[in-house]
């Protein structure tokens, strides 16, 4: 499983998080939900690497990410707004992307665009994309390699209605092949869908769980 043990993040001598514990099992999905500035987005960076906590640990299938393993394995991150090349196509941007790891074939990479709505043989440059096949490109892009661990910031983010539900499905099948979902939302009701558990933060701290 994924735990958050303790953590607390200052930065500048403010507290951004306060001592956040919790635990996150595969097959499961974790909504978090607050105002903006409660802490969410800095909890995901935390919880997938990008970012050290001051004190506390990050710990997945009971080793700590730490300065000599920095990242969890088998990760798919969508942490605010996507950011792919301009110039190239959404199959040749995550193509890109999953050539560095080697662990996603062709296929993949189409049945994740298929997945999320988009057809992989447009030849449109990114560019040219609207902000919600640009959301739609970066939740591809976080599930083409069928990872363990899936972290979704606002996913919801840009998408109309067609796009939200697509996005439910996608969650409820990824927790069904197994993944461990960290997903953070204003809309409740899509944290209600899709979410085991939902932990509300205020000014850093859970101030709600159930």
């Amino acid at each position: 499983m994924i735990e958050i043990k303790h953590v607390t993040k200052t930065i500048h001598g403010q507290t951004v998080l306060s001592d956040i514990s919790l635990g996150l099992e595969y097959g499961t999905a974790m909504g978090l939900s607050g105002a903006n500035g409660s802490g969410k987005t800095m909890l995901m960076r935390i919880a997938c690497g990008l970012v050290q906590p001051s004190t506390g640990a990050v710990v997945i299938d009971g080793e700590p990410l730490n300065p000599a393993h920095p990242f969890p394995q088998s990760v798919g991150i969508l942490i605010e707004e996507p950011a792919f090349l301009p110039g190239c196509t959404g199959y040749d941007n995550l193509k890109l992307l999953a050539d560095i790891k080697g662990v996603t074939t062709d296929d993949d990479i189409r049945c994740a665009i298929e997945r999320v709505g988009l057809n992989p043989h447009d030849r449109k440059r990114y560019r040219a994309y609207s902000l919600g096949m640009k959301q739609r490109l970066g939740i591809a892009a976080a599930i083409m390699e069928k990872p363990t661990f899936i972290l979704l910031d606002e996913p919801t983010n840009a998408l109309d209605e067609d796009g939200e539900e697509l996005l439910r499905g996608i969650v409820l099948e990824e927790k069904a092949r197994g993944a461990a979902i960290l997903v953070s939302s204003h809309d409740s009701e899509v944290l209600k869908a899709v979410a085991d558990q939902i932990i509300r933060l205020k000014a850093g701290s859970i101030v709600e769980q159930g």
